[in-house]
């Protein structure tokens, strides 16, 4: 235990790199890590809200997760854990919910997510004992750019569809992805990453003039956040399981094998450092984490791109400041005053968000082609990209007596069946 929580403190030149096995003084960690906790706020608290989950919690099991992933890596790997978007199309699927107030079914879909962090986690125990090279092969990049770009496309009809009841809500939501669009084109720095966070805030400051100064909506009503402590136990809830619903949203864990496989190997690049050996305590790590975060009321839990995405800007890789935000969470997940404050932005505000949100996951899958050259004049690739878009879309669905496989999940095996199919061919150009 002293091992892992030694850091050797560093004084870093401008620019210079800091390793995960190093750390800058102890007050320049804390704010490194309160960095981190706004860069993942975002994504990590609208996820619970699409989902009808208590945001609170999910802030909390992302804290927890995020120390138990570090746990289970010894430290080597630097990374935050937070909510899944690969889990909303599924619970939406399983526990037929209408895109505001609670999830009445929630317990229905905590029980799925436990059986997909076991799931997760047996994976994670089978590469730790044979390696890498079976999933590569399953899963190269023309699959896992489809998969991740499925999951963009198929929620995209969330927000369009439930999340703007009149027309001012649809005029509203179209602001909130323009003020996204706006600074993530005209800010810099560290305004710039927070695109998410700073368009969400601008808008819902429009809104509020439009609604509680104009009077041309409903408007944002602050006594919740009056009314709450600040500090108080969130709201706990208790898996329930279902063979319906967990045979329904297990099979997400092929997605997160994918999606932390990739952001591995990111980390991996960025920090000079051969992460293969300790990837599959990396898919435990998560597993676990989405097990103990299923179990309490919490959402799925993913390693997370923004992170990553802060920690190429700053060329600071110490895990240290990983704990320090972990420690951050925890602490927002006991403010019930916190959570109010999220319950009380806009629904139409949330839905410009998740447009933009939903968006970036789609290209997120694109950029996986383009980063790894798929050739697509190649007509496996082709056809396994083509196949797997209009399956997850168009939300084809194929049914097993009682049992219905939706769209993100015929799309993730469909793209591994076909390629598993079609791989050993001439590779035909088109």
């Amino acid at each position: 235990m002293s091992s892992l929580l030694s850091w050797r403190e560093v004084r870093p030149a401008p620019g210079a790199v800091v390793a995960p096995d190093e750390r800058l003084p102890w007050p320049q960690t804390a704010a490194m890590g309160v960095q981190h906790v706004i860069a993942m706020f975002g994504a990590t608290v609208l996820a619970p809200i699409l989902m009808g989950f208590d945001p609170n919690v999910a802030i909390l099991m992302s804290g927890i997760g995020t120390l138990i992933f570090f746990f289970v890596v010894g430290g080597r790997v630097p990374s935050y854990l937070g909510s899944s978007f690969a889990f909303i199309g599924v619970v939406i699927a399983a526990t037929g919910y209408a895109g505001s107030a609670p999830n009445a079914n929630l317990g229905v879909a905590l029980g799925g997510i436990v059986a997909c962090g076991v799931l997760y986690t047996l994976i994670g125990l089978v590469v730790m004992a044979t390696g890498t090279k079976w999933i590569e092969t399953l899963m190269p990049p023309v699959v896992t750019g489809a998969v991740v770009a499925v999951i963009g496309l198929n929620l995209a009809g969330i927000p369009i569809k439930n999340m703007a009841p009149t027309p001012f809500d649809a005029w509203m939501q179209g602001i909130t992805f323009v003020c996204v669009a706006l600074v993530a084109v005209f800010t810099r720095g560290m305004t710039q990453r927070l695109l998410i966070l700073v368009g969400l805030i601008v808008a819902s400051i429009v809104y509020a003039v439009l609604t509680n100064g104009l009077g041309l909506g409903k408007p944002i009503d602050f006594s919740g956040v009056a009314r709450a402590a600040w500090f108080g136990a969130p709201t706990f809830a208790a898996p329930v399981f279902d063979a319906k619903a967990m045979l329904l949203i297990a099979p997400v864990a092929i997605i997160l094998v994918a999606e932390n496989l990739g952001h591995i190997k990111a980390v991996s690049a960025m920090t000079g450092r051969n992460l293969d050996p300790v990837m599959g305590r990396a898919f435990v790590g998560d597993g676990i984490a989405t097990i103990v975060s299923g179990a309490s009321g919490g959402t799925g839990v993913t390693t997370y791109a923004e992170n990553i995405g802060v920690m190429a800007a700053t060329r600071i890789y110490s895990t240290a400041i990983f704990v320090v935000a972990a420690l951050i969470a925890i602490l927002l997940g006991f403010s019930p005053k916190f959570g109010a404050l999220i319950q009380a932005i806009p629904l139409a505000v949330m839905g410009g968000v998740s447009i933009v949100v939903f968006g970036l996951i789609a290209v997120a899958g694109a950029k996986i082609w383009v980063d790894n050259q798929v050739d697509f004049s190649d007509n496996r690739n082709l056809v396994v990209a083509a196949i797997t878009l209009v399956l997850g879309t168009g939300d084809y669905t194929l049914k097993f007596g009682d049992f219905a496989l939706g769209g993100i999940g015929t799309a993730t095996f469909g793209a591994i069946a076909l390629w598993a199919l079609l791989r050993r061919g001439g590779g035909a150009k088109a």
